[in-house]
C-alpha cells in the first residue's frame, strides 16, 4: 500500500505540515495554522479529507496532536524506554482503512509526568537517516520545548518546559504585548535574558521587570522581543539541562527557533548543532512506511 506513495502530516498544536511522498521524495505539500487548537469539535474528519484533496488518494501516515484527546482518534501514549520498532507496532487505525496514527510518548518518574506527540517521530527519523546518533541529547523547540534522551536508538526520558506557549501568551495577553511584535534574534540583548533566566530567579518577577526598564529608559522598546526570549530560553535550558548528561546537544526543529536555541546553549558553554525538524520527520515517515511495506 505504501510503496507506490502516500502522504504523512505533522500535526501540531498551533500548525499543521503535510507532504506527499513517491520514491522517497517530496513531490507536493502545504503548511497552515490549522493546529489541534483551530479545527473545531468533531472537524478533525473534514480536515483529514482536506489533505487528501489537495495532496492526493493514496495512503495517510498522520503524527502529533490528530491523535490526542479531542482529535480525530485517540492514538494512546506508548511509555518510554521506546524504540521505532515498537511505535511502529503501535500504529491506530482510524475509520479510513488507509489511514493511520502514530502514536505519542510518555515518561513517568515519580510525580513527574510527560507526553509528546509528533517528537517522537523526529527524532527516530533522525537516527535512521544518520541526523543525530542513536546515543544523543536532543533540544526541540517548538509550542512545548522537548529535552529528550536517546540511548541506543531508544528514547529513554524526556521533558517539557512550555517555553513557546508562554512567549505566545505574553505577546498576545500580557502587559508586554504591544512590544513583542517585532522578532527576536541573537545579540546583546538576546543574550542578556538568557543570562538572567540561566541565573534561575522567579520568571514572574522578571518579567515584569522588564516593563519597568521600559518605562524607566534603560531597556529599548524595539529590543523588548529579543530580550524577553533570551530570558524564557535562559531559563528553559536551566531546566531541561538540570537532569542530562554533559555533551553535545542536538537542536531539532524550524530554523528561526533553533537557532536562538543553539545560540544560547553556546552562550552556557554547551556545544551543540542544528539539524532540520522537517529532513528528520521525513526520514521517521519513511522508516516507519518501510517497515510497512
Amino acid at each position: 500500500m505504501w510503496t507506490d506513495g502516500y502522504i504523512t502530516a505533522d500535526w501540531g498544536t498551533t500548525n499543521r505540515r503535510a507532504w506527499r511522498v513517491e520514491g522517497g521524495r517530496v513531490s507536493a505539500e502545504f503548511a497552515d495554522d490549522l493546529g489541534f487548537t483551530s479545527v473545531s469539535p468533531g472537524g478533525f474528519p473534514d480536515e483529514v479529507a482536506n489533505i487528501r484533496r489537495r495532496l492526493g488518494d493514496v495512503p495517510l501516515l498522520l503524527a502529533g496532536m490528530v491523535g490526542a484527546r479531542g482529535g480525530w482518534v485517540d492514538a494512546p501514549y506508548l511509555p518510554c524506554p521506546l524504540d521505532l520498532d515498537r511505535l511502529v507496532a503501535g500504529l491506530v487505525a482510524t475509520p479510513d482503512p488507509r489511514a493511520f496514527i502514530i502514536p505519542g510518548a510518555s515518561y513517568q518518574d515519580g510525580s513527574r509526568a510527560d507526553v509528546m506527540r509528533g517528537e517522537e517521530t523526529q527524532f527516530f527519523g533522525a537516527v535512521a537517516a544518520g541526523l543525530c546518533a542513536p546515543d544523543a541529547i536532543i533540544c526541540h523547540p517548538g509550542t512545548h520545548n522537548k529535552w529528550a534522551l536517546l540511548e541506543g536508538g531508544r528514547l529513554t526520558r524526556f521533558r517539557t518546559v512550555m517555553t513557546g506557549e508562554m512567549y505566545n501568551l505574553l505577546k498576545n495577553g500580557s502587559l508586554l504585548r504591544a512590544w513583542l511584535e517585532t522578532e527576536a534574534a541573537p545579540g546583546e540583548h538576546f543574550a542578556a535574558g538568557v543570562a538572567q533566566g540561566w541565573e534561575g530567579r522567579a520568571l514572574t518577577a522578571d518579567l515584569f521587570t522588564v516593563r519597568a526598564r521600559v518605562l524607566l529608559g534603560t531597556l529599548p522598546e524595539y529590543q523588548v522581543a529579543s530580550f524577553v526570549s533570551g530570558l524564557l530560553i535562559g531559563a528553559d535550558l536551566r531546566t531541561g539541562l538540570s537532569d542530562l548528561p554533559q555533551g553535545e546537544v542536538v537542536v531539532m526543529g524550524r530554523g528561526a527557533l533553533t537557532r536562538l536555541f543553539s545560540a544560547a546553549l553556546t552562550q552556557v558553554g554547551r556545544q551543540n548543532r542544528e539539524v532540520d525538524g522537517e529532513d528528520a520527520f521525513l526520514a521517521g515517515a519513511q522508516a516507519i512506511t518501510e517497515r510497512l511495506s
